[in-house]
């Protein structure tokens, strides 16, 4: 699964590939997708994107990684705030529903128990280190770090689209947002404080 375009040459198509599969498979999950309509999204055949990213696997692993990197890039974790970091993850489901709805399609279809990803594509490391550091200064209370990164996760998804009581959207009322970001940071707050 390359991580980046094999050549500068062929970035576009494999830009343009990419964005499209992001778009079918949020849409239609892996099973539902159809490599045709791909293809006629990123104005390009079969031959290409199976040149680019091998099989449709793949191409769902690649999509699912570089959407995981774009989250972890717009939505910084600072162990020190992690009542804000579940804040800024809310904000990114609004504006990219598309991640959530990946992940969901992934825990769904591919992978039902156990970590979302494999362990050599899994990008929780800095996250997790950072989690221990914070809980060796005392700022945030003990347990597992994966467990504590878990939490908050789960917390800023109370909204998102896979919601099973409120999908929240970009178009409500601010005050509506406003007041669901001061509830989750404090039930954050709570949740993590050190005893």
């Amino acid at each position: 699964m390359p991580d980046k375009p094999p050549t500068a040459r062929g970035a576009a198509t494999w830009h343009r590939i990419l964005g499209a599969a992001t778009v079918e498979f949020a849409q239609f999950g892996f099973a539902g997708a159809r490599i045709e309509r791909i293809t006629g999204a990123a104005r390009t055949n079969k031959a290409q994107l199976y040149g680019y990213f091998g099989t449709k696997d793949e191409l769902f692993d690649a999509v699912l990684a570089q959407s995981f990197r774009q989250i972890i890039d717009l939505a910084t974790i600072d162990a020190n705030d992690l009542p804000g970091w579940a804040v800024r993850l809310y904000d990114e489901y609004l504006v990219r529903p598309d991640i959530v709805r990946l992940a969901t399609w992934a825990r769904l279809e591919r992978r039902p128990q156990g970590h979302l990803v494999d362990a050599d594509a899994r990008q929780d490391s800095e996250k997790l280190a950072a989690i221990a550091e914070a809980q060796a200064a005392g700022v945030v209370g003990p347990g597992d770090p994966f467990d504590v990164m878990a939490m908050v996760i789960a917390m800023s998804m109370a909204w998102s689209p896979v919601s099973n009581v409120y999908a929240a959207y970009p178009d409500e009322a601010q005050a509506e947002h406003d007041r669901r970001r001061e509830f989750l940071r404090e039930a954050v707050r709570r949740a993590v404080a050190p005893a």
